[in-house]
């Protein structure tokens, strides 16, 4: 009897602790800002200048 009453209980707490709602979930969009270049020039340019300079240099100094 003890063992029943104590799976009750334990499918109770387990019921109780998964219940939910059919109801969906209410998701918030997203908010995306696209964002523009503000200058006109191309800063994708600048590391491999700065490469090219710095092994220059390097060979410069050998």
């Amino acid at each position: 009897m003890k063992k029943l009453v104590l799976g009750a209980a334990f499918a109770l707490a387990a019921t109780a602790a998964t219940a939910g709602s059919v109801a969906p979930p209410i998701i918030e969009d997203t908010v995306i800002i696209d964002q523009t270049a503000t200058s006109s020039v191309s800063h994708h340019v600048i590391p491999p200048l700065f490469f090219v300079m710095f092994v220059g240099l390097g060979v410069a100094l050998l």
